[in-house]
């Protein structure tokens, strides 16, 4: 089964990649972390990813009554030269994980990094 050093690094070998965090957005903490860090500092990263992730799941624009259980499947932030992929790592438990991609937007695919970084998220759940 793999775990999260595994799940990132295969975000990391996600063409593009710049860095790539697994954060537990209940607590606003990394649980793993590699590459640079747009910050300077993974833990300060993980605060503010998870403040977003709060955004968004707290809002009900962008969660529907139609799925209660896991109304988000990811949010992309784009920025002037990187894109920001947060996935939700679905899980049998009440998981609050996400994996945090930074991305370079010149040498990165944006379609193929989220399709790939969402196999990591079920990888790391399932095994």
């Amino acid at each position: 089964m793999p775990g999260i050093d595994e799940c990132l690094a295969g975000a990391m070998s996600i063409a593009g990649a710049r860095s790539a965090s697994l954060v537990d957005w209940s607590s606003g903490l990394a649980l793993g972390s590699l590459g640079e860090c747009p910050t300077g500092d993974h833990e300060t990263a993980a605060a503010e990813t998870t403040d977003l992730v709060r955004a968004a799941v707290e809002s009900q624009t962008f969660t529907g009554a139609e799925d209660r259980r896991s109304p988000l499947q990811d949010v992309i932030v784009t920025a002037g030269r990187s894109y920001h992929l947060i996935c939700f790592i679905d899980t049998v438990f009440d998981s609050r994980l996400v994996l945090h991609l930074w991305l370079d937007r010149a040498q990165g695919n944006l379609a193929a990094a989220r399709y790939r970084l969402q196999a990591l998220a079920e990888e790391l759940v399932l095994g």
